[in-house]
């Protein structure tokens, strides 16, 4: 779907959105079951100080336990995609906020478990949970135990538990301010084809236009709107960073960072090598952005200049349905089982497909226990890189299918750090099925246009996300060492690190650095990381595969199906890659450096 205007949300056709019929049929079948929510945790909460009586008390609170947090999950997803669907939508934003407030007092209620599970003697409690009869919990208690110097007392974890919801005020000011407020005011547009609307969404089309002035206007106008709100803007992240860094001083964690990694056993290592791997390799980078300036015919490169595609004649106008057919075919070597439950999917009230009215940016896949892996796209026509959002979502969506259903619930959901190894791996499944057939072709124009994209696909998510992620750790550390966060601060903070990924070839706007208080994701502390860590085990894998046999792919599915019931640098190993080394980062720049080695001799 291609229009100049986006429509409200009633006037989508229903073969367009999620079918959420496979969580709750009707609004009302939701409400009988938020109300079901509190007398489970009554149920839990009669366990109060009898968790350590015998075996057989533990395990009938662990089954109670378990269908309070099945039947808590499952009302705060279905009202989430609702809400995320249309914040405008008033109705579905209370459900929103009635689930997350029964979500928060459910933790508060139940925030006795495990401050009282630490009473237990661990060789007892280790004893019990090898019976059998233990077995959909036992990887859960083991996960407990590795957290237990960081778990507080009753009265402690009550209070944490109590400001859940006041938490996410600074997330959920943000999405409001930008996704609804701010996002009426963007404006139009000039372009080639008359006026369009410029929003968090469609900003990333006009950044692609051909036309520079487009993209210049479109640049210009956007960032003077986030400049205008700065400063709310900056408080709300100082805001975020401070949660993050009073949770993890509460708890005992020796800083916010540690806080992040600890639970899933990764290693600091991993996220400061990251970046000084990065750091070792950003000369491939900064060629790109020559070789972009020359192909473009710039004098000077700016930062409205670094998405266009660099090859002008490739049609890339690429329907929905036609979308979910190249994903079939280039996920190919996953096999049918795999290709046939993903595109029956896509097409079939998995995905909410465009935009609309309130609707939120990007895209994502949430899964829960209960219903089908949703995706939400913001599906465009015309921009070719929304086939690999498709693609990347669809990674996820098909790792939560697997994930639910060869895991028990209370170990069923996997982390970030591998779930963005998924959806990484489909990208690039995409990208060598494309590449293939435009060689067998023999069409120049559009091998070339692959390398591009795929140059800034990899950018996009090894570089990019390592500089969000170096950004986030330096805003974090100054606040930690005693410095607040002011607009000003933080701008030049992120104004540096673009000066040093970019390099020399780049001229910046005095508003560019507006560009760090605009990601959502920050807001998600010490997530985008993973985005960095996860293309390079993907493409690594990605090889494994294409290259190996049934047992390579076997490998790659053993990792699908984990769930939560390995850690994750265990689950990535068991795929067959070491991600404590630094040598798939490094794989990962170095196919870098090689498109680019190609895109420079193609583009002479």
């Amino acid at each position: 779907m291609s229009t100049n205007t986006i429509p409200n949300r009633k006037d989508v056709p229903a073969t367009d959105k999620w079918d959420l019929s496979s969580i709750y049929k009707s609004d009302s079948e939701w409400e009988e079951a938020l109300k079901e929510i509190e007398p489970l945790t009554d149920k839990v909460s009669a366990f109060k100080g009898k968790l350590g009586e015998s075996s057989e008390t533990l395990l009938a609170a662990f089954k109670a336990l378990e269908e309070a947090e099945l039947k808590v999950e499952t009302v705060y997803h279905y009202a989430s995609l609702c809400h995320e669907a249309d914040e405008d939508d008033t109705q579905a934003s209370d459900r929103n906020g009635r689930a997350l407030m029964a979500y928060a007092k459910m933790q508060a209620d139940l925030s006795f478990l495990e401050p009282e599970l630490q009473f237990i003697e661990e060789k007892t409690l280790r004893e019990w949970i090898s019976k059998p009869e233990f077995a959909d919990y036992k990887i859960f208690v083991e996960k407990l135990l590795w957290v237990k110097p960081y778990i507080l007392s009753e009265k402690e974890e009550r209070i944490l538990s109590l400001q859940t919801e006041a938490a996410q005020t600074a997330d959920n000011a943000f999405s409001v301010l930008t996704n609804v407020d701010m996002n009426k005011t963007f404006g139009m547009v000039k372009t080639d084809d008359g006026e369009k609307q410029l929003t968090e969404t469609t900003w990333s089309t006009f950044m692609y236009d051909q036309n520079r002035d487009v993209r210049e206007r479109a640049y210009k106008q956007y960032y003077k709107h986030f400049e205008n709100h700065q400063n709310t803007i900056a408080a709300l992240y100082a805001g975020s960073v401070n949660q993050d860094i009073f949770n993890a001083r509460a708890r005992g964690y020796k800083s916010a960072l540690d806080s992040s990694l600890y639970g899933q056993k990764v290693p600091e290592s991993v996220y400061r090598n990251l970046i000084e791997c990065v750091h070792k390799n950003l000369e491939p980078l900064h060629e790109y952005y020559t070789i972009r300036k020359k192909a473009l015919g710039l004098n000077e490169l700016r930062h409205y200049d670094v998405y266009v595609p660099l090859v002008k004649s490739v049609e890339t106008k690429t329907s929905y349905d036609e979308a979910v057919e190249l994903c079939r075919k280039a996920m190919a070597p996953l096999g049918k089982e795999y290709t046939d439950r993903l595109c029956d999917g896509l097409k079939n009230g998995w995905v909410d497909r465009y935009e609309n009215v309130g609707k939120r940016g990007g895209a994502f896949s949430s899964g829960c226990y209960i219903g089908n892996p949703y995706i939400l796209l913001n599906y465009d026509d015309d921009n070719i890189r929304d086939v690999f959002t498709m693609a990347h979502e669809g990674g996820h969506s098909m790792h939560s299918w697997y994930s639910v259903h060869n895991n028990p619930f209370m170990c069923y959901d996997y982390t970030i750090f591998e779930a963005e190894v998924a959806s990484t791996f489909n990208e690039e499944l995409l990208y060598r099925h494309l590449m293939e057939e435009a060689e067998k072709k023999g069409d120049k124009d559009l091998v070339n246009y692959l390398l591009s994209m795929r140059a800034s696909d990899i950018l996009a998510t090894l570089y990019r996300q390592t500089m969000f992620a170096e950004f986030e750790l330096k805003a974090h550390e100054l606040v930690e060492n005693g410095t607040p966060l002011t607009a000003e601060l933080l701008r030049k903070t992120y104004r540096e690190l673009l000066e040093l990924y970019f390099g020399p070839e780049m001229h910046f706007e005095d508003n560019s650095d507006m560009e760090g208080l605009r990601i959502p994701h920050f807001y998600s502390a010490f997530y985008v990381y993973k985005y960095a860590t996860g293309i390079s085990a993907a493409l690594a894998l990605a090889k494994r595969v294409c290259n190996g046999g049934d047992a390579e792919r076997e490998d790659y599915f053993k990792f699908l199906k984990s769930g939560g019931s390995r850690y994750p640098i265990e689950s990535l190993r068991i795929a067959g890659v070491d991600m404590e080394s630094t040598e798939p980062v490094q794989a990962a720049c170095d196919e870098f450096r090689h498109i680019i080695e190609q895109l420079k001799e193609n583009l002479k």
